[in-house]
């Protein structure tokens, strides 16, 4: 093979080695790279992406890369898609050209912690909303947002994932609790469940389940593993809040079921909050800004849809959908939504999907389930557990159903998703 062809294929690995350390799905990985290798003369080649890393070869030459997890930043994966597209289009086929643009996009920086922080604030309020909490407790919940920013920002990126999701579930609950105790917000459980929601690991869990439904098992199954620990980390770090709390005031606070305030739970005032949400976690996603609303838009789009099935009931006043079917056709019109978003921008459909599906995640499970254990009652804690698993299925089904007919219509109609 010529030197000439294997830059191409180095110029391919450097597109593939971005998009999987910044939160793409595997076959969005395996698509680029050949797209790419394909544009620039190399005819034998072959890519296989694993989870945390790549293996190439083209004629004689063959390199494995390993790629370790690192924070998710969409924007990277948006530059390098507008880049696959103008390979693919013969508008940028220089290998020089290529490599600096994606030495480029590799060493851009993400977002400034001022932004990062307050797009942490504002999700973390607007999802306390979501979830029934009053006006006082999403200023309150805004609050300790303010500091769990700071800590996302500054503390996190220094700790393993485990301990940094530990330690952020746990902050998160203490500050909640600590300014409920205050008389700083009436709703304790809808704050904290707002709080948590800034650590819930969307990107590996929507693109655990994405690569699931392109066959990609192996990888599919690492990073819902890796979805499911940080769960448990947050579900354990909220535990320890409430311990601490109890240690210290003689005894686990009690708390009643679930409220919902009734200014906040308006239906404008509902999809206003979970456009604002997820606004916020574009924001913490490192999304490219020109995407901020289209974000916001598409997370606003499924929650409606959940809300009305939550709230359709018949004559006798028996809801005529149960929360899994709700859950599902709202992660239905969240991925359909990304796809068709995705076309317009011509932006990857990761950017939207993974940011949009964020208002659906049952937070209130986590917590719930983490309270109940701490207070002694295992079986309201099997039965939110239980729950919270049903849902989690059913946004997972919604995600796989919409992204096989995308999938199709991709591959007949030639389009670059």
């Amino acid at each position: 093979m010529t030197d000439e062809k294997k830059r191409a294929v180095n110029v391919a690995l450097e597109a593939g080695h971005i998009l999987l350390e910044n939160g793409a799905e595997i076959s969005r990985v395996e698509q680029t790279m050949d797209i790419m290798a394909g544009s620039l003369g190399v005819d034998e080649r072959s890519f296989f992406v694993l989870s945390n890393g790549i293996i190439s070869t083209a004629g004689d030459y063959a390199r494995a890369e390993f790629i370790p997890i690192k924070g998710t930043q969409l924007s990277r994966v948006a530059d390098v898609n507008r880049l696959s597209r103008q390979v693919e289009s013969g508008e940028c086929r220089d290998l020089g050209e290529l490599e600096r643009r994606l030495q480029a996009i590799r060493l851009s920086p993400g977002k400034p912690w001022w932004e990062l922080t307050l797009g942490v604030a504002l999700g973390v309020a607007t999802f306390c909303v979501l979830f029934g909490g009053s006006l006082v407790d999403a200023l309150a919940t805004f609050s300790a947002g303010l500091l769990l920013g700071l800590f996302i920002s500054f503390v996190m990126p220094h700790m393993s994932r485990i301990l940094g999701n530990l330690m952020g579930g746990m902050l998160g609950g203490l500050l909640c609790i600590w300014a409920f105790r205050a008389g700083f917000g009436h709703h304790l459980p809808n704050m904290i469940v707002g709080t948590i929601i800034a650590l819930v690991p969307g990107v590996p869990f929507t693109n655990g389940v994405r690569d699931l439904a392109n066959e990609d098992y192996i990888a599919g199954g690492t990073r819902l593993l890796d979805a499911f620990i940080a769960f448990l980390c947050i579900a354990l770090g909220v535990s320890i809040s409430l311990l601490i709390d109890g240690r210290m005031a003689g005894g686990v606070i009690q708390l009643s079921s679930p409220v919902v305030d009734g200014f906040t739970s308006h239906i404008l005032v509902q999809v206003l909050a979970a456009m604002l949400g997820t606004l916020g976690f574009a924001v913490l996603f490192g999304t490219p800004r020109r995407f901020y609303v289209v974000c916001g838009l598409v997370g606003a789009a499924g929650w409606l849809v959940f809300i009305l099935m939550r709230g359709a009931v018949d004559g006798s006043g028996n809801m005529l959908f149960s929360p899994v079917l709700a859950a599902f056709c709202g992660s239905l019109v969240v991925t359909l939504s990304s796809h068709l978003a995705a076309i317009v921008c011509r932006c990857a459909s990761t950017v939207f999907i993974i940011c949009g599906i964020i208002p659906l995640v049952p937070g209130g499970g986590i917590f719930w389930t983490a309270y109940y254990i701490v207070a002694n009652q295992p079986i309201m804690a099997l039965s939110s557990g239980f729950m919270a698993l049903k849902l989690t299925v059913a946004i997972a089904l919604g995600i796989i159903f919409a992204s096989a007919f995308f999938k199709f219509l991709y591959k007949h109609r030639g389009i670059h998703s």
